[in-house]
C-alpha cells in the first residue's frame, strides 16, 4: 500500500480541501496519507511556508496547492 504524504497547516483551506479529496479517494484505490503539520518544525514551516499544501510520494512531487487527479493516478501507477 501507497503512503502519501501530505504537508499542510492548520487554518489552510486548500490544505483541507486536498486532504478531503484524498480521503474521498482512498477508499477506492490502495494509499495512506500520512498529514504532516509544517508548524510542527520550525525549519519545516520556513522551508514550506509558501507551498503548502504539498502532497509526495517516495520524495517526489505529486501535487501542489490543488490536487491533480491525473498526476496521482500516475504515481499510483494506476494510470
Amino acid at each position: 500500500m501507497s503512503e502519501l504524504t501530505l504537508f499542510s497547516r492548520d487554518g489552510c483551506h486548500l490544505c483541507d480541501d486536498m486532504l478531503f479529496a484524498l480521503q474521498s479517494l482512498a477508499g477506492q484505490h490502495q494509499f495512506r496519507v500520512h498529514v504532516v503539520d509544517i508548524d510542527a518544525s520550525r525549519s519545516l514551516g520556513e522551508a514550506l511556508n509558501a507551498a503548502i499544501p504539498l502532497l509526495m510520494l517516495n520524495g517526489q512531487v505529486v501535487s501542489q496547492y490543488h490536487l491533480d487527479y491525473a498526476k496521482l493516478q500516475e504515481a499510483l501507477g494506476l494510470s
